[in-house]
């Protein structure tokens, strides 16, 4: 016989006969669970905190806890010492209780009759039921996937959905729609739609946009969203990309020494977004921008079209940080993303009759491509008559639900519209989504896949126009998938050559993309996707996140991880986005026909980065990664800050100081570790724990990017909320709304 005490009660266990337990261990787990609560909830507020409270005040807070559990201690001892009554208390209490065990084990085993039992009796361990899904072997589920993915099925699934003209809004555009909807259906996926209302910019329906150069008038047909309607005449200047270091060039006073007030910039396209070339002459004071093919191929069509839009942001830009549902009256607020000048689009034979024609100084060394850069005579002049209109467009969703946290879910999504055939911009993701559909759901009716999360797959409307249909759902569910969606995967644009891969994510997902990119084969499947990497895989495939990728919104304005890709062969990007050869042909001769080869690699990429994060207890997310990445940055901000204080003080504030950031960064940090601890000493089986944990991961993400009081600029602007008409009901804070009937549950989410 032996005793054990401990923190909250007194074990009681006899060796010989271990029939008998009585324990008072009931207050000690209370308290481990209080305690566990306690520690979990003091790390979220941490985060939260981190943001306003200082370094000092931390330490402070941390102190007085201390000192506050001391005090409980010395209240401890003090009611409950070793008194010689308490000590009297205790041992009388032990030998009732061993009295009582023993007698009750002697006429338990008087009672079996002549059957010996055995001195010490060995149980069987007893399964603990947690109610968990049954975990799948991870190679057998990439193996089920890798089985249903299939060239050939890619091929008939190009071939079902491709179309040549299908803008948003557009019959094109509906008919894809219904489609979508019924391959969902077929999947037992129990779909939806949600309706919304945008309005966008079109070409004028009757004329033309116009440029007039040297007494030569050019009608283009491209056209850029979103532009400042108007007349603009200033002298023309060459700025090749358009990008912060040609516009810098340009104005360098050491060199070149040009003004862009007042000018005409001639920019190609290529290396970053309409939009952003638009605004880098904007906040130059230039008056308009011409953008032309940037394309060397000689098979590019020397009159192809450019289409685009040019609003720094994404979403509908006449209702910022509201959603577009029917007849919600919005105040009269804009985007403050939305151009200042004049821009438009113009093929490569109006550009180099243009350039041709330029005076004035030389242009740089390494700008080849022209030989002056124009001078004040060379006046040109632009108008621009596009009209607003609005449309109609319609998102759909489908999803497979998850066996144990069905309410947590990852998002896979691409849109469904394009200016003209849009094959690689949005044809062959739908193909993905709806294969991706397919085959996991197959997967989970057929082969025993129990995901432990749901999954949803988002087929978007209008992502040409600014990925305005991800947008719109984001606004109008925010407060509730910042709760419940866990991360998004994009599958926009994912097949533009075969030579190169590049990945742009939340830096809490990068150890995950490297274990992706290690088991994921390559076109050639005796390698991996690690194989076609030079060098080290993270300085070769992680890039920056891109404005117009509709994976940005998802982490920019909701803090939702997020992670776009694509298979590519030049560094400039596919030169056929944003115009109507965007053909099957052209991405078999980029790709050297092995576009449905291609895209089963990707199709896989995609599935295995999803499938993981529904498949394990625990979130393949890593915040120990995120913690250091933001240790860069704070430490490369700070170095700069002081650099310019001592060399050029008069450019910031004598007030400017980066502690705010130094402690929010060591909140962080902290939170951070004791998030790794907590992870360390529980156990991943109990579902309310694993939940638990799982939330305060994504919270990693969530509260960096979105501070309190803090959105961005681009998306939302500063308004009240809108009105409702009378008949109307209020639907959250995000407007009114006429919504289908649900047959099923309708969550805040929108998920049926």
């Amino acid at each position: 016989m032996f005793v054990v005490v401990e923190a909250g009660g007194v074990f009681l266990t006899s060796l010989f006969e271990r029939n008998v337990c009585i324990s008072l261990s009931s207050a000690s787990s209370l308290f481990s669970s209080c305690r566990r609560s306690m520690e979990d909830s003091s790390s979220q507020v941490e985060m939260m905190l981190s943001y306003d409270m200082k370094d000092g005040d931390v330490e402070n807070e941390v102190r007085h806890h201390q000192d506050h559990k001391s005090s409980y201690k010395a209240y401890v001892a003090q009611r409950f010492g070793r008194t010689p009554r308490n000590l009297c208390l205790i041992a009388a209490t032990v030998v009732i209780a061993f009295t009582t065990g023993f007698l009750t084990g002697y006429l338990v085993h008087r009672n079996k009759g002549s059957a010996a039992a055995p001195l010490v009796q060995i149980e069987e361990p007893v399964a603990r039921e947690t109610g968990a899904a049954p975990l799948m072997d991870w190679d057998n589920v990439t193996d089920l996937l890798a089985q249903k993915l299939t060239t050939k099925q890619f091929e008939s699934t190009f071939s079902e959905f491709a179309s040549v003209d299908h803008r948003a809004g557009s019959p094109g555009d509906e008919a894809l729609r219904g489609k979508v909807l019924k391959k969902f259906n077929e999947y037992g996926m129990n779909p939806w739609t949600d309706e919304y209302f945008v309005r966008v910019q079109d070409p004028p329906a009757s004329g033309s946009n116009k440029v007039v150069f040297n007494g030569r008038t050019y009608h283009p047909k491209g056209f850029l969203s979103y532009s400042v309607n108007g007349t603009v005449t200033g002298a023309v200047v060459y700025a090749q990309y358009g990008d912060e270091a040609d516009l810098n060039q340009l104005q360098d006073k050491n060199n070149l020494n040009i003004d862009l007030s007042g000018r005409v910039v001639l920019v190609k396209s290529g290396k970053i977004s309409f939009a952003e070339k638009v605004a880098n002459a904007a906040r130059r004071n230039a008056s308009a921008v011409l953008i032309f093919p940037g394309s060397t191929d000689g098979s590019f069509g020397r009159e192809t079209q450019l289409f685009g839009h040019v609003h720094l942001g994404s979403g509908d830009p006449y209702t910022p940080g509201f959603p577009s549902f029917n007849h919600t009256q919005f105040p009269p607020v804009q985007s403050s993303g939305l151009p200042s000048i004049v821009a438009q689009t113009i093929s490569i034979n109006t550009a180099n009759d243009i350039l041709r024609q330029l005076q004035g100084p030389s242009s740089p060394t390494q700008w080849r491509d022209v030989l002056r850069l124009g001078g004040e005579k060379d006046v040109i002049t632009v108008e621009v008559n596009n009209v607003l209109s609005e449309k109609r467009i319609n998102n759909v969703f489908g999803v497979i639900k998850g066996f144990v946290d069905s309410d947590r879910y990852v998002i896979i999504g691409a849109r469904r519209d394009a200016w003209g055939p849009g094959f690689a911009a949005s044809t062959v993701g739908t193909s993905v989504l709806v294969e991706l559909a397919r085959s996991i759901s197959h997967m989970v009716k057929n082969d025993g896949f129990k995901p432990r999360r749901s999954l949803v797959f988002a087929s978007w409307s209008a992502g040409e126009y600014g990925n305005v249909g991800a947008t719109e759902w984001l606004e109008g569910y925010l407060s509730s998938l910042s709760m419940k969606a866990f991360s998004y995967i994009d599958l926009d644009g994912v097949v533009t050559g075969q030579s190169n891969f590049k990945v742009a994510a939340s830096p809490l997902l990068h150890t995950l993309i490297g274990s992706t990119i290690k088991g994921v084969s390559a076109l050639n499947k005796d390698a991996n996707l690690l194989s076609q990497v030079a060098g080290n895989w993270e300085s070769s495939v992680l890039e920056p996140l891109k404005l117009d990728s509709a994976a940005y919104p998802f982490l920019a304005f909701s803090g939702i991880p997020s992670v776009s890709f694509r298979l590519t062969s030049d560094e400039l990007g596919y030169q056929y986005f944003g115009t109507l050869l965007d053909t099957r042909e052209k991405l078999n001769t980029v790709t050297q026909n092995s576009v449905a080869q291609l895209t089963r690699v990707a199709a896989q990429f995609a599935g295995h980065i999803a499938l993981r994060l529904v498949h394990d207890h625990l979130l393949r997310m890593d915040l120990g990664r995120y913690e250091k990445i933001i240790r860069n940055h704070v430490a490369h901000i700070n170095v700069k800050v002081n650099s310019i204080k001592m060399m050029q003080p008069q450019l910031l504030p004598k007030t400017l100081t980066v502690q705010w950031l130094i402690s929010a960064y060591s909140a962080f940090n902290r939170a951070s570790r004791s998030l790794t601890a907590d992870i360390q000493n529980s156990d991943l089986e109990d579902i309310k724990m694993c939940r638990s944990i799982n939330d305060r991961i994504i919270m990693g993400e969530s509260l960096p990017s979105r501070p309190p009081g803090l959105r961005p600029a681009h998306t939302r602007g500063s308004v009240q909320p809108p009105q409702c008409h009378e008949k109307q009901r209020p639907q959250r804070r995000c407007g009114c709304v006429q919504r289908p009937v649900c047959s099923g549950h309708l969550d805040h989410s929108g998920l049926c």
